[in-house]
């Protein structure tokens, strides 16, 4: 080992300084362990950190959408509004870090190459591009949402304009005044971004292949006495996170519209449509796994679309024809408003696809001519963060490869072949079909313990096995064929994605989930092996 090596041995090396490896830190250190962040960016935050475009905010009711570690934190930090901006978020992360003291913990600007399990000292040697680690465990902190898709259109790369994707948004302000600009994608970010820039660009040109369902959030400035009431019985409160589906507290009806009245159910849509926003499609406990019932919810929204758009066929090309959140639902301020202003231009892309793109131009059914092109294309979701690198475990089996006929995990924490490796929210848990915060906190929690364990009963190794891996995953396709989630086409399973693997990846049901961590927990760890020299 060479002295560059000794000096950069850690207990445990975290990639990623977001939500996630902001409290693993944290969380870790507060353990007696030595503990490293690599973080490529030159600031913190992750997703808060990337996602800058106009218009970035949170779609999870601001006192859902934080920390619950500390008391002092949770009743010290005051949101300004209902659904927090991107910046204020970034703020709130950056607030954490200081009052924690975990910059120091973070090595920025630095990006991992390689991460190799040696099998000789069952250490993780990971590669960066500025000098090497060794590990005993290795956490992927990189997020379900962080590698920009880039979409493969002809001419793409000869596009001489102002090109921005919505996923790696520049920090500085950019003026759109009077610029013809165009946005290809109609996902959340592109949904978030129209409104801001379509009151200054000349014209606006809307790409838009698939609609989607969007929920106005009637955001506005915090209701002072709603936190007060939360702040006074904050663990409470989050007890009503952990027991609902989504992990959502505002999101619990129980009713049915298969049982309900249909006047009352319109009713109801009505109330969740102006104020419950993401809550819309939790609103009903029928929406999710009854076609029928769906569609109820999903016509109502059809129909509001049609009320705000003024001009028919523009509306028409705006409402979604599949299950409502069989993609992504996302949560809007004056989305669809939008689409009446004369300098706001829909091109459906099923009728009138992109031939290529030029210099200054894109060709579809006519010449639009910009300045500026702004990509609103999604991500690699899920899995893009750790098959984008190389992973390599027992045996020299490579990650991306081993994940190429779809992704698998043990609750989306430990992969067979790969030991001493964790993954936050990896495929197989709730992650991005529950609140995010919440969740990663579970997952955290859970890591930290298992390696305060491993460490008091003298483990060394710990894995997951094939078997309860493919039991694990099973279960979570069994819950989804159970939904209307697998029955649409979406990021959820890997569809957006030229040769991806078509698998659905989220496990639906937060409470279902604790209650399966907390068993398999109790029985030691059921599903993992440990110290093992070979398999």
């Amino acid at each position: 080992m060479n002295k560059e090596k000794a000096n950069n041995k850690v207990d445990v090396l975290i990639v990623g300084a977001g939500v996630a490896g902001l409290y693993m830190l944290y969380k870790l250190r507060g353990m007696g362990f030595t503990t490293s962040v690599i973080e490529k960016s030159d600031e913190l935050g992750g997703t808060w950190n990337w996602n800058r475009y106009p218009g970035a905010r949170c779609d999870i009711p601001s006192l859902e959408y934080s920390y619950q570690f500390d008391e002092d934190l949770q009743q010290e930090w005051n949101w300004s509004e209902k659904y927090s901006s991107g910046p204020e978020i970034l703020e709130y992360l950056n607030h954490v870090a200081d009052r924690f003291d975990l910059r120091k913990g973070i090595n920025f600007e630095e990006e991992v190459i390689e991460a190799r399990f040696n099998e000789d000292d069952s250490l993780w040697n990971i590669k960066t591009n500025k000098g090497d680690y060794l590990s005993k465990f290795c956490i992927f902190a990189t997020g379900c949402l962080s590698v920009p898709n880039k979409p493969e259109i002809e001419g793409l790369d000869s596009f001489q304009g102002e090109l921005l994707h919505t996923a790696t948004w520049p920090r500085e302000e950019i003026d759109f005044s009077n610029k013809n600009v165009a946005i290809i994608g109609t996902g959340s970010s592109s949904i978030q971004t129209i409104p801001e820039i379509a009151k200054d660009v000349k014209n606006l040109y809307v790409f838009q292949r698939t609609p989607n369902y969007s929920i106005p959030s009637n955001n506005g400035p915090m209701d002072k006495s709603i936190e007060a009431d939360i702040k006074s019985r904050y663990s409470e409160f989050r007890k009503e996170n952990w027991a609902n589906g989504f992990g959502i507290a505002s999101d619990s009806g129980e009713a049915f519209i298969s049982e309900s009245d249909p006047d009352e159910v319109n009713k109801q849509l009505e109330e969740n449509w102006e104020s419950n926003g993401l809550g819309f499609f939790g609103g009903y406990a029928d929406i999710p796994v009854d076609v029928n019932a769906n569609g109820v919810a999903a016509s109502f929204v059809r129909e509001k679309i049609k009320e705000v758009v003024r001009d028919p066929e523009t509306a028409e090309t705006l409402c979604p024809k599949y299950h409502i959140g069989g993609k992504r639902l996302c949560v809007d301020a004056g989305y669809f408003e939008t689409f009446n202003r004369e300098n706001v231009h829909l091109v459906d892309l099923n009728s009138d696809p992109i031939s290529k793109i030029g210099s200054n131009n894109i060709e579809a059914d006519k010449n639009y001519e910009i300045d500026t092109l702004i990509l609103a294309t999604g991500f690699d979701a899920m899995t893009g963060a750790l098959t984008s690198l190389d992973i390599v475990g027992r045996n020299g089996v490579i990650l991306k490869d081993q994940w190429k006929e779809g992704a698998k995990s043990y609750l989306g924490l430990g992969v067979t072949n790969f030991p001493n490796l964790f993954t936050i929210t990896g495929p197989g848990s709730p992650s991005v079909l529950s609140n995010m915060m919440p969740s990663i906190e579970q997952h955290v929690n859970w890591i930290a313990d298992c390696i305060g364990w491993m460490s008091e009963n003298n483990k060394s190794v710990i894995e997951s096995t094939d078997a309860a891996e493919e039991e694990w995953m099973g279960l979570v396709n069994e819950i989804a064929d159970m939904t209307i989630f697998t029955s649409t086409k979406s990021w959820y399973n890997g569809s957006n994605i030229e040769d991806k693997a078509n698998a659905f990846l989220p496990f639906i049901g937060v409470p279902v989930y604790t209650e399966k961590l907390e068993e398999i927990t109790s029985n030691n760890y059921q599903g993992f092996i440990f110290d093992i020299s070979n398999k």
